[in-house]
C-alpha cells in the first residue's frame, strides 16, 4: 500500500509539474492554421515600408480590456516597424461607442483616452450605451467639449466611419474580438495563439500573441524584402 500511495503521489506530482511547464509555455513556431491564419483574400495596407497591424475590439470587451496595455506596449516596442492602427467594431448595437472611439481617432486622442474610456466602461460602470452617457464620461475627461460634439454629432463623418469598420470587419472574417491582422494577411488573438497549447490564463494568453506578432511582423517584413528598424532598445546596444 505504502508503494503505492508512493507511486500515485509521484504520478500526481508530475501532472502537476507538467500544468505548470503548459501555462508558461509560449508558441515558439507559430502554424498557419493553429496560431493564427492567413486570409483567403489579402487586404490592401497603405503603411508604404512599414507593416499594418490592425486591431479589431471593442470598449465593452472585457478580454480587450486585459489587452490593452500588453498590446500598446507591444506596439510602441516595435516601434518604426509597423502602423499601428484600431477598428471598434459594431457587435451588441453600441453605435455609441463606436461613435466614441473614431472621434477620439479625429482628435489625434486615442493613445491618451484608450485606457480611460476602458476605465469608465469596466471600472466606472459607464455602459457608454447612450449619448448622454458619452457626453457624462467626455465632461469628466478633460476632453475639449465642444470639439468632440461637433465630430461626434457629424452625421457624414460618423456614418462613414461606421460603413467603413463594417466592410472591414467582413473583409477580416472577424467574429470575436479582440482580433489582431497584420499586413492584410494575417490573423490571430490572444485564445488562437494559445491554442496549441491547451487551458491557459489570460495574462499567458496576452504574453503568446505578442510572440505570435512578433513572427507574423518579421515574416511579413522578410516576404517584402524589408531591413527591420531599430527599436530604442537596439540603439542603446
Amino acid at each position: 500500500m505504502r508503494l503505492l500511495s508512493r507511486i500515485v503521489g509521484s504520478v500526481m506530482l508530475l501532472g502537476l509539474g507538467l500544468m505548470a511547464t503548459g501555462a508558461g509555455a509560449s508558441p515558439a513556431a507559430p502554424q498557419n492554421g493553429t496560431e493564427y491564419r492567413v486570409l483567403s483574400r489579402p487586404q490592401g495596407t497603405d503603411s508604404g515600408k512599414k507593416i499594418e497591424v490592425l486591431e479589431f475590439f471593442g470598449y465593452f470587451c472585457p478580454h480587450c480590456n486585459a489587452l490593452e496595455p500588453v498590446i500598446e506596449a507591444w506596439a510602441k516596442k516595435q516601434g518604426d516597424n509597423i502602423v499601428f492602427k484600431r477598428v471598434h467594431v459594431d457587435f451588441h448595437d453600441l453605435v455609441t461607442q463606436q461613435k466614441l472611439f473614431f472621434t477620439l481617432e479625429a482628435m489625434g486622442k486615442v493613445d491618451e483616452y484608450q485606457s480611460k474610456v476602458f476605465a469608465a466602461y469596466h471600472v466606472d460602470h459607464n455602459s457608454l450605451r447612450t449619448d448622454d452617457d458619452v457626453m457624462r464620461f467626455v465632461a469628466k475627461s478633460g476632453l475639449d467639449k465642444q470639439k468632440f460634439s461637433e465630430i461626434y454629432n457629424s452625421v457624414f463623418f460618423t456614418q462613414s466611419k461606421l460603413t467603413r469598420a463594417k466592410q472591414l470587419m467582413e473583409a477580416y472574417q472577424i467574429d470575436g474580438v479582440p482580433t489582431i491582422a497584420v499586413d492584410g494577411r494575417y490573423v490571430t488573438s490572444p485564445s488562437q495563439a494559445v491554442s496549441s497549447m491547451g487551458r491557459t490564463s489570460e495574462d499567458t494568453q496576452n504574453a503568446a500573441v505578442t510572440q505570435v506578432l512578433d513572427f507574423l511582423v518579421a515574416k511579413a517584413q522578410k516576404e517584402k524584402g524589408i531591413t527591420p528598424a531599430m527599436n530604442d532598445a537596439s540603439k542603446k546596444k
